[in-house]
């Protein structure tokens, strides 16, 4: 497994398992548990994914060791504030049963940012989290809030696939020391991604899948990856990405895909901040 050093020297496997969209219990917990037993290390769970529980159920009962577990969450909107932020904290640890995180992530750019940041530096202080973070901040939302505060971000996990490249954000990241991390890296199979005649042509050429050319792909920009599925085939066809490595010219073919513009949501308009302002997870 290939890892990446963040800003303050805490290292992150560069492929982990999402568990986005798995809130049934049951499923969630077999889901993680067939990751762990793949190879997977690094887990990515969110409050208000509902399943904490279930990916701490995985952990439990994997017999891994803590320390060779990389765990990221986030914080909900409605969870952000100074003191709030430390309650859904304790929270998530208590559901996901460990006494620490790797990587905490302010989940949206809206709400009480400013004071969850505020809590987040706090736990980071206090080495009860190991580097912290946000996801979903555009430019300007990630730029503000590291002028404003003492430590600056270490990772921004944000949409990323060979549809919305990111190019040009990831250099501010890069310049601004912020690990990039994409979150739909398939695209949740919107542009019919996998069955896109220039991804299949140059998977053919390695032997390789649709899926495992996007992988590839992030790996060599140097983003981190998490894919969710609940097939553990697929789980290890995703983890099969380290014995080959995309050409120049092939990297340089996928970049022509790019439409520039999100697939999903666009966190910078009135009626998005409305709609997610609006959804209460509570404690």
């Amino acid at each position: 497994m290939k890892n990446v050093k963040l800003s303050n020297g805490v290292e992150m496997p560069i492929l982990g398992f999402g568990v986005y969209q798995i809130p049934d219990e049951a499923e969630c917990t077999a889901a993680v548990s067939s990751a762990l037993e793949v190879g997977y290390r690094s887990i990515d769970t969110a409050a208000v994914y509902r399943n904490e529980g279930a990916v701490g159920n995985a952990i439990a009962s994997s017999g891994i060791a803590r320390d060779e577990l990389f765990i990221t969450s986030k914080l909900w909107i409605d969870q952000a504030g100074d003191t709030a932020t430390l309650r859904a904290f304790d929270l998530a640890l208590s559901k996901l049963k460990v006494d620490y995180l790797d990587l905490y992530l302010i989940h949206q750019p809206y709400g009480d940012i400013y004071g969850a940041w505020r809590a987040l530096e706090k736990l980071y202080a206090e080495g009860r989290v190991r580097a912290i973070g946000v996801s979903n901040f555009y430019e300007d939302r990630l730029v503000d809030l590291i002028v404003q505060n003492e430590v600056a971000p270490h990772l921004n996990q944000i949409e990323t696939h060979p549809f919305f490249q990111r190019t040009e954000y990831q250099t501010l990241l890069v310049e601004r020391g912020v690990q990039l991390e994409s979150w739909g890296p398939f695209a949740e199979g919107k542009n019919d991604l996998f069955t896109n005649p220039l991804l299949a042509e140059i998977g053919a050429g390695y032997g390789k899948t649709v899926a495992q050319v996007v992988l590839r792909w992030m790996i060599q920009r140097d983003i981190v990856v998490i894919p969710k599925t609940v097939s553990p085939a697929r789980m290890a066809e995703n983890f099969n990405v380290f014995d080959f490595e995309l050409s120049a010219g092939d990297m340089a073919k996928i970049t022509t895909l790019d439409t520039g513009a999100s697939l999903f949501l666009d966190h910078r308009t009135p009626e998005m901040a409305q709609q997610m302002g609006g959804f209460k997870l509570g404690f």
